[in-house]
């Protein structure tokens, strides 16, 4: 199977690279904004039938939130239309499509995990045009799947791990918001995930089921308690001081409980999700 990942220079395509060796039955092409323009249907059908690609895995995003309140058409151009060429050229070419979204299609006003069938309702240009991306999705007769995921961090690329590392060199104290709820995911995990479904519908292409899913690593934290947790497991001395969010007054508006309920991929494709707190170990171990 030939396996095209768009967007492979963020976190997402980045781990996805890193497991490259551990799936031998694919065969992997990357690109991003500078070698694939998937703006462009031309551009974009040229490489799908010069490269023979069978599977994409679109991981290409605009995710400045906040910028994203500012630059509607840019962000709409990246995470809707770009995304209606996608599913076009899926049905041209008899493709399957995976797709990333997010945890902003929804407006954080429930208390209990967000399930697949849930209403959107999202409260942000970015949570809108990711919106509109899985709209465009849903347009086609194609084999695709929309993963939806949250707080999402890795060893590549910048995150609030990170962020947390480099305030706490600085800073005695660092203040970071409570109000907000959702579960971290190791970008690692979420690409193991990927490329374990992928693998098994190349083997077995009559087991693939279409749909919307969620992705998340298990358990649920607050960004305080996230914090901590990182600090925690570095065996770094600074303090976390809580606070409600309007502390950090932001253009856009976060969902205040983001928490993704998993039973649908677990059940669909034997998926095992490791705790957050697990996917953390594992990356502070790869982050000098």
């Amino acid at each position: 199977m030939n396996l095209l990942i768009t967007g492979s220079n963020g976190q997402l395509g980045s781990e996805l690279k890193a497991l490259e060796s551990e799936f031998a039955s694919l065969t992997f092409f990357y690109t991003d904004i500078d070698t694939l323009d998937i703006t462009s249907y031309k551009l974009l059908d040229d490489y799908i039938t010069q490269n023979k690609i069978d599977t994409i895995i679109n991981c290409a995003a605009y995710t400045a939130v906040d910028k994203a309140e500012d630059e509607y058409k840019t962000a709409e151009l990246v995470n809707s239309k770009s995304v209606y060429n996608l599913a076009k050229i899926s049905e041209k070419h008899s493709l399957y499509l995976i797709h990333i979204s997010t945890d902003y299609v929804f407006d954080g006003s429930k208390n209990t995990p967000y399930k697949e069938t849930d209403q959107t309702n999202p409260n942000s240009n970015y949570g809108k045009t990711k919106l509109m991306g899985e709209r465009s999705i849903k347009q086609f007769d194609i084999n695709w799947m929309i993963i939806r995921t949250s707080w999402l961090y890795s060893s590549f690329g910048n995150n609030f791990v990170k962020t947390m590392l480099y305030l706490s060199k600085k800073n005695k104290e660092i203040k970071v918001v409570f109000d907000q709820v959702g579960s971290p995911t190791y970008a690692k995990n979420l690409a193991h995930a990927i490329l374990q479904i992928v693998s098994q519908i190349n083997f077995y292409p009559q087991e693939f089921i279409k749909g919307v899913y969620h992705y998340s690593n298990e358990g649920v934290c607050s960004w305080y308690d996230f914090a901590n947790e990182i600090f925690k497991q570095k065996n770094i001395k600074c303090d976390v001081i809580p606070v409600l969010s309007n502390a950090f007054p932001t253009k856009a508006k976060r969902p205040a409980y983001s928490v993704l309920s998993k039973e649908k991929i677990k059940k669909a494709y034997n998926i095992k999700i490791p705790h957050w707190t697990a996917g953390l170990s594992e990356c502070l171990s790869k982050i000098i």
